[in-house]
């Protein structure tokens, strides 16, 4: 009896370690393989992919990125957390004035409301702010928390770090160095999105609701989509920076998550800094990266 319960935990040893060795290998490759894809490249690329709760791809790890308009997924939490708490609902009201419509930034919504006060519900600026990227209904909604302070706080409570968040849209316009102050490592954007899908940070319906918006992004649909197919269902939050007077681009980013068609989940992240390349390129080394790490983790291409 003791012999048999020896060799089975001998062959299960066994087996753990083949598997662990299997993964590791898995990781080894793809990441080789994304280091082709930025070889001769004049951009500092960071990747992170978590699938089955754990990293498979790393990239330029230990680098902060500035995120630009990706914080504003960490602002949505923030804001849906403090909706959640005080019992409040999508469809509540805000009274905005002209004055918070700030011209010279992106922002669809003062293009539709231009130069006038206006009512609008939370879920409308949470579409606005994440679906469009809109600058100045990501202000609104950091003032609404307590401001960017508060979100940053809200985000370390979840257990997070190797981020921060220190500036809304408005002074990342007006100071270009506060930029780099809302910054991350690659691996902390998809912990993020891992832990605002895998735990309950609040009711259903608000992160259904979110989950929504992100599959309706109309920004950036040449980055993690621009080479999968058309079908496969991709939530994601894009960000962009303008370039210095050199041309050097300071951010061209894009996070989210894709479902394979087995209807597992995994979680990508791919921030390009300091490009010299143009926007198209910056776009095309997101979308091939997204297409290897898709290809490598779909049962029905291996």
């Amino acid at each position: 009896m003791k012999t048999n319960i020896f060799l089975t935990c001998i062959l299960l040893a066994t087996l753990f370690s083949a598997c662990n060795a299997s993964k590791r290998n898995q990781q080894k490759e793809l990441e080789q393989q994304i280091g082709q894809v930025l070889k001769d490249k004049k951009a500092t690329v960071g990747v992170a992919v978590l699938a089955n709760d754990t990293i498979v791809a790393l990239h330029n790890n230990q680098i902060h990125f500035p995120l630009f308009s990706v914080f504003k997924f960490h602002v949505a939490l923030a804001v849906l957390d403090k909706m959640d708490k005080g019992h409040v609902s999508l469809d509540s009201i805000m009274e905005i004035k002209a004055a918070q419509m700030l011209p010279n930034t992106y922002s669809p919504l003062r293009q539709k409301f231009p130069d006038r006060d206006f009512s609008i519900s939370l879920g409308e600026l949470l579409k606005y702010s994440i679906s469009l990227s809109d600058n100045n209904a990501c202000d609104v909604l950091i003032d609404y928390v307590g401001g960017i302070d508060k979100v940053n706080s809200y985000i370390k409570s979840l257990g997070l770090k190797d981020f921060n968040l220190a500036a809304n849209e408005d002074l990342m316009h007006r100071d270009v160095a506060t930029q780099y102050q809302n910054w991350s490592t690659p691996e902390a954007v998809v912990r993020l999105l891992n832990i605002a899908d895998k735990q309950t940070l609040f009711a259903a319906g608000y992160k259904d609701f979110l989950w929504q918006i992100l599959k309706e992004t109309s920004t950036g649909t040449d980055k993690l989509k621009g080479e999968l197919p058309p079908d496969v269902i991709v939530g994601h939050k894009t960000g962009s920076s303008d370039r210095t007077p050199e041309g050097v681009k300071t951010a061209d980013n894009d996070a989210g998550f894709i479902i394979l068609p087995d209807g597992r989940k995994y979680y990508i992240t791919v921030l390009v800094m300091e490009s010299q390349e143009t926007d198209r390129e910056n776009a095309a080394i997101i979308a091939r990266i997204s297409k290897i790490v898709y290809d490598s983790l779909n049962p029905n291409i291996q």
